[in-house]
C-alpha cells in the first residue's frame, strides 16, 4: 500500500536528515517511527490496565527501605 503525506519544506528537510542519519530510505524512516509511536502506545494501555487491576485487587505498594529492612539489608 502506498500513500503520501504533505510536508512543510523544513519537515521534509528534518525527515530527510533522520532518515539519511539512520541509513533509512524516507519510507521506512515513515514506518517505523509510525510503528514505534503505535507500540508505545499499546504499552502505555496495558500498563494502565495492568496498574488498575492491580489497584482494583486491593494491592498497595511499601517503600522500597522497608522491605530492605526486613531482608537486613
Amino acid at each position: 500500500m502506498a500513500f503520501s503525506i504533505r510536508l512543510t519544506e523544513e519537515e521534509r528537510l528534518l525527515a530527510e536528515s533522520y532518515a539519511k542519519l539512520h541509513s533509512y530510505s524516507l519510507g521506512e524512516a515513515f514506518k517505523r517511527a509510525l510503528f514505534e509511536k503505535i507500540e508505545e502506545e499499546y504499552d502505555i494501555a496495558v500498563g494502565e490496565e495492568a496498574y488498575q487491576e492491580y489497584l482494583s485487587d486491593g494491592k498497595s505498594s511499601r517503600p522500597i527501605g522497608e522491605l530492605w529492612k526486613d531482608c537486613d539489608l
